[in-house]
């Protein structure tokens, strides 16, 4: 299998991480959406970053998706996502938040690097930035009233994504430090940052 996209994105890093995670080999390809778009559209016309390449050459987008059909390769034992009904629905909460917490991190680093600054929309960024707030206090209310384990046994790809989701904040947008606010994500994410998946997968 080939993963196409480079790390300093927190969906390409998330996938990345989960593959190693899942103990499944890759070849990792770090194709840039934009300066190699070419490249990149000669594999998925789409150039949508993360792209897996299968081993029979299909070629998937989106990391939610991608994730499922890789958590289709392995043992039950060996998924991240929780079996349990109740567990399950919980991981998915957390996944939402911090797929939601990146989404609207990535549209205000997009917004900071791409657009110019008299054509920027202060009213839109402020509701940006209240939506990532929002994503990260309600992580936070969840990783207070139950943790996280970061072991890579009990991570989830639900703790990945947090733990990948803050570290893109923290790194992309340090004008908007939450830091101080949610010391339970701060925590945790330096534990999971700590695991050899995540050491061996930097995001820049």
């Amino acid at each position: 299998m080939q993963l196409i996209g480079m790390l300093d994105s927190p969906y390409v890093r998330r996938t990345a991480i989960c593959l190693k995670l899942l103990g499944l080999a890759f070849e990792h390809r770090s194709l840039s959406v934009f300066s190699t778009f070419d490249a990149f559209a000669a594999i998925n016309p789409v150039v949508k970053a993360p792209t897996l390449v299968t081993d029979d050459g299909t070629v998937l987008m989106d990391s939610t998706l991608i994730l499922q059909y890789l958590e289709s390769l392995v043992d039950p034992a060996q998924r991240l996502v929780p079996v349990d009904p109740a567990e399950r629905v919980r991981a998915l909460r957390l996944t939402g938040l911090a797929l939601a917490a990146c989404e609207k991190s990535v549209q205000l680093v997009y917004e900071r690097e791409l657009r110019p600054s008299e054509k920027r929309h202060t009213p839109w960024t402020d509701r940006v930035r209240t939506q990532v707030h929002a994503a990260f206090h309600e992580l936070e209310l969840e990783l207070a009233q139950v943790p996280i384990l970061a072991t890579p046994e009990q991570i989830g790809e639900h703790g990945v994504a947090v733990a990948v989701a803050w570290r893109f904040h923290q790194l992309l947008l340090p004008e908007v430090d939450f830091g101080a606010e949610f010391p339970e994500i701060a925590n945790f994410s330096a534990q999971a940052e700590a695991l050899p998946a995540f050491r061996e997968t930097p995001p820049i």
